[in-house]
């Protein structure tokens, strides 16, 4: 039987001026594509507050997460020796509060908005793509925002 790595995933998200929901997303270290805070589950430490962690790591990204997952995908995590480990990475919605300009790996990554369409184009895994592009189609008065406010 194949392994399968557990991961969780924050998924950083915000409004612009004209009130359009946008979608924090980062490179990442090894190729350069755009993809999710994301990272192994900590010892000791809900899934949630994990994903949150990653998100003030990788992204800089301050905020209110969601203690529910929105969604599952699935990826396949190539390992320092070559290997490929089988990842499902649940995710995590976060309302972002403030982005910070000095974070852990700044200099490793780069951090950008998008519309929820715009980042399902930009992401190699297809569940991903189609939780992203779900986001789009929600009415304007999401249930992740209540959902938000509950985890704070």
């Amino acid at each position: 039987m194949t392994k399968l790595g557990k991961q969780i995933a924050a998924l950083p998200i915000g409004r612009d001026k004209k009130g359009r929901l946008r979608v924090l997303m980062v490179t990442s270290r090894d190729t350069g594509r755009w993809v999710v805070p994301k990272g192994w589950m900590m010892e000791g430490t809900e899934p949630w507050a994990a994903a949150e962690i990653e998100a003030l790591e990788e992204a800089g990204a301050i905020g209110y997460i969601a203690t529910e997952s929105i969604g599952v995908y699935h990826y396949d995590k190539i390992l320092d020796n070559g290997e490929r480990l089988p990842c499902r990475v649940h995710v995590y919605p976060m309302m972002i509060e403030k982005l910070r300009r000095d974070w852990k790996e700044r200099r490793q990554r780069t951090r950008r908005w998008f519309s929820p369409a715009s980042a399902a184009k930009r992401v190699d895994e297809p569940e991903l793509a189609e939780l992203l592009r779900g986001l789009a189609r929600k009415p304007r008065r999401q249930p992740v925002v209540g959902d938000l406010l509950k985890g704070s």
